[in-house]
C-alpha cells in the first residue's frame, strides 16, 4: 500500500535499484502525507507541487544513471536558514526574507546527488532558542504529544523527519539545535566537527560556532548524507570494546525529571553490555563552558550578525520579542570581555580535554527534561537554557556529536541520548550508533519505517584502519585493484608532511616508490587515505614486498596514519623524484 512507503534514504534506494518504485510516486506519497498533516507549522515555504512532480520525471528518466547519483530521488527539507536557489530565505523573520539566487553549498551537493527539495522549514527565529517556539510562523506540532515543545531552533526539520514527510533533513546547530530536536523527536541528528560542512549559504547566529547538522531516521541513513555533504576523510573506530564518559551523581542534572533520569541509568547499563566501561567524568568544565555562550560575551557575535536589522525593524518585521532581547544584549559586552571569554575558555577546553583522554566518547543526556508550550510561556528563557545544559558546550570545543533515541517516559515522550566524541570522529560515531539501534530497537521517530538490513547496512562494520597509499595502490594505478579486494574505501586524498624523500626504485612493472622520512630536506609528497576492514590488514601486508612495509605516515594537517614506507637502504641505488610531488606526477614522465 502507498501509505506504508518507507521513506527511509536505503530503503527508498534499494526499491528505485529494484525497480519496484519510480520517483513520481514517491513526490505524490510526500504531497499526499504533508496534505494529510494539515497544519503542522513545519513549513514557511514549499517548492509547487508542479515543480516536485517535474524534477521526479526528470529523474525518472535518468534512470540509467542511479548509480551515479547516490541519493537519486531522495526528498529532503532545508531550514529556512539555510538557502535554496528560486527559494525566500526567512529566518523565520518576515522582515528579513529575501530571495536566495545560488543554493547553500550544502544543498546544492545534495541536489547534484539526485535529491529533491521539498521545502523550507519552520525554526526558531535566527536559529537563536533550543524550544522551537520562537517563531511567527507558529510551533511545529510535536508528533508525539503537540502540548509539548518540538525542540529547536531546528524545529520544522525534525518534526518532517519524525513525522515522516521527508527522508532527512538540514539543520543547524550552534549550542544544540541539531541535537536537542533529534531527543525531542525520536530521531538521528548529526552535528559534525565545526568546519567539516560548509556554511556558505546560511544566516549566521554566530559565525565562529555555527554548524549544518542532519536529521535522519538511522545512523544509516544519516551516514549516506554526510558521504555526499562532506569530502571524504578518515576516521578512528569504536571497537568492541570501549570506554565512555559518563556523568556522576553531582553532575547530573534532570530539573526534577526521574523519568529521564531512569531512563539515562538504563542507557549507560546498554552501552554497558554493548562493551563499553563507564567512567565518570567531571562535568564542571563542560557545564562552566555552556553557560558562557548566552551568559558571556558570545552573545555579541549573535548581536553582529543579526542585532543592526533588529535595531531598525519595525512592528511589521516580525521580530520575536524574546529574541531580540537575546540579540540586542550583546551590546552590553566590551572588548576586554571578549578576550577576558577566549581566555577562560582555552583554560575550560584544556580541562575538559583531559577529561576526554583514553574515552572514545562522552554519553549525555540530549537534554535533561522535555516541557510543555504552556512551561515556556511562564519561562521562556530559563527553561530555553536547561535545555542547552549538556550541549552548548560542544561547538566551544571544537568536538563531533550524535544524538540517538533511547527510549520513551511512561507517558510516551521520546528521551534520547548524545555522544560526543573529538574532531571528525562523525563516521566512528555513525557506525557505533548504527550498532546501537540495532541493540536498542525503538520506532524510527514517528514513522513505520524500519532500519535498513544489516548486509546493506553501509556503517555496520565499523572496524576500519586507514592506510596511506604513495605508488601504484592509488586510485586508477596498477594495484589498486588489491585495496578493493579487501574491501578498501577511500577516505581522502592528502599529502604528506614536508619531511620525506620519495624515490623510484628499480624494478617493476609493476614501478614502486619509496617513501622515506629524512630528517632533513624533505618534501611534501601526494597520497591517498584509503580504510580497510581491520581483519583485512594482515592479508594486506602479505602482500607487500620488502623493503616496503607499512608504518606511522605523518601527514600534512599535523596527523598520522598508517602507510607505506620504505627501508632506507633500498634507495641507495633509487632515482630520486622528491621535486615531483608525487607518484601520478613520476608515471608521467614515463609515458
Amino acid at each position: 500500500m502507498t501509505a506504508l512507503l518507507d521513506l527511509g534514504v536505503h530503503a527508498l534506494l534499494g526499491a528505485y535499484r529494484a525497480d519496484t518504485l519510480d520517483v513520481r510516486r514517491t513526490i505524490e506519497e510526500v504531497l499526499k502525507r504533508i496534505a494529510q498533516a494539515g497544519d503542522d507549522k513545519v513549513w514557511i515555504s514549499r517548492a509547487a507541487d508542479a515543480d516536485l512532480l517535474a524534477q521526479a520525471d526528470a529523474l525518472d528518466a535518468r534512470r540509467d544513471q542511479i548509480d551515479r547519483l547516490p541519493l537519486y530521488g531522495v526528498p529532503f527539507a532545508a531550514k529556512d536558514n539555510l538557502d535554496v536557489a528560486g527559494m525566500v530565505t526567512t529566518a523565520a523573520c518576515p522582515g528579513f526574507a529575501y530571495e536566495a539566487k545560488t543554493s547553500a553549498e550544502v544543498v546544492q551537493r545534495l541536489v547534484d546527488a539526485g535529491a529533491i527539495v521539498i521545502g523550507k522549514t519552520n525554526l526558531d527565529q535566527f536559529a537563536t532558542g533550543l524550544v522551537g517556539v520562537r517563531s511567527p510562523y507558529g510551533v511545529p506540532r510535536n508528533p508525539f504529544d503537540a502540548s509539548y515543545v518540538p525542540g529547536g531552533s531546528s524545529s520544522g526539520s525534525a518534526v518532517a523527519v519524525s513525522s515522516g514527510l521527508v527522508s532527512f533533513s538540514l539543520g543547524t546547530d550552534t549550542a544544540g539545535s541539531g541535537r536537542v530536536p533529534a531527543g525531542f523527536n525520536n530521531i538521528v541528528g548529526l552535528k559534525p566537527t565545526p568546519g567539516l560542512l560548509s556554511n556558505e549559504g546560511m544566516v549566521p547566529a554566530c559565525r565562529s560556532l555555527d554548524c549544518t547538522s542532519v536529521f535522519a531516521l538511522s545512523c544509516a541513513d544519516a551516514d549516506a548524507i554526510l558521504a555526499v555533504a562532506a569530502e571524504p576523510h578518515a576516521t578512528p573506530t569504536i571497537g568492541t570494546s570501549f570506554r565512555f564518559g559518563i556523568l556522576g551523581t553531582k553532575d547530573a542534572e534532570f530539573f526534577g525529571d526521574a523519568a529521564y533520569a531512569t531512563l539515562y541509568a538504563q542507557s549507560i547499563e546498554r552501552l554497558r553490555a554493548l562493551g563499553g566501561t563507564p567512567v565518570e567524568i567531571d562535568y564542571a568544565p563542560f557545564r562552566d563552558a555552556a553557560q558562557l555562550l548566552y551568559s558571556g560575551p558570545w552573545v555579541a557575535e549573535r548581536t553582529a550578525a543579526v542585532g543592526a536589522f533588529m535595531e531598525s525593524a519595525d512592528e511589521k518585521s516580525g521580530v520575536w520579542p524574546t529574541t531580540q532581547q537575546i540579540v540586542l544584549g550583546g551590546r552590553k559586552y566590551s572588548a576586554v570581555d571578549a578576550f577576558e571569554g577566549q581566555y577562560r575558555l582555552a583554560d575550560l577546553k584544556a580541562r575538559a580535554s583531559a577529561e576526554m583522554k583514553g574515552l572514545d566518547f562522552l554519553a549525555v543526556p540530549t537534554a535533561g527534561t522535555i516541557y510543555k508550550l504552556s512551561d515556556l510561556e511562564r519561562e521562556p528563557v530559563l527553561y530555553n537554557s536547561h535545555l542547552g545544559h549538556y550541549t552548548n558546550f560542544v561547538n566551544f570545543f571544537g568536538l563531533s556529536a550524535l544524538a540517538v533515541p533511547a527510549g520513551f517516559r511512561p507517558d510516551g515522550m521520546p528521551f534520547g541520548i548524545t555522544l560526543i566524541s573529538n574532531a571528525n570522529a562523525e563516521r566512528a560515531l555513525l557506525a557505533f550508533g548504527a550498532r546501537w539501534q540495532r541493540a536498542v530497537p525503538l520506532p524510527l521517530g514517528k514513522t513505520t519505517s524500519r532500519l535498513p538490513p544489516p548486509e546493506t547496512d553501509p556503517v555496520i562494520v565499523e572496524d576500519r584502519v586507514p592506510v596511506a597509499v604513495v605508488g601504484a595502490h592509488m586510485s586508477g594505478l596498477p594495484l589498486n585493484g588489491q585495496l578493493l579486494e579487501l574491501g578498501g574505501r577511500l577516505e581522502k586524498a592528502a599529502r604528506t608532511a614536508p619531511v620525506y624523500r620519495f624515490h623510484a626504485l628499480p624494478g617493476g612493472p609493476p614501478h614502486r616508490p619509496g617513501l622515506v622520512r629524512v630528517a632533513e630536506g624533505g618534501g611534501a609528497i601526494e597520497l591517498e587515505v584509503w580504510s580497510l576492514p581491520a581483519e583485512k590488514i594482515g592479508a594486506l601486508l602479505r602482500q607487500i614486498p620488502a623493503p616496503l612495509g607499512l608504518g606511522s605516515v605523518s601527514l600534512a594537517d599535523g596527523t598520522s596514519v598508517p602507510g607505506f614506507l620504505c627501508e632506507a637502504h633500498a634507495t641507495a641505488g633509487a632515482k630520486d623524484i622528491t621535486s615531483l610531488g608525487g607518484w601520478r606526477a613520476y608515471v608521467r614522465t614515463l609515458a
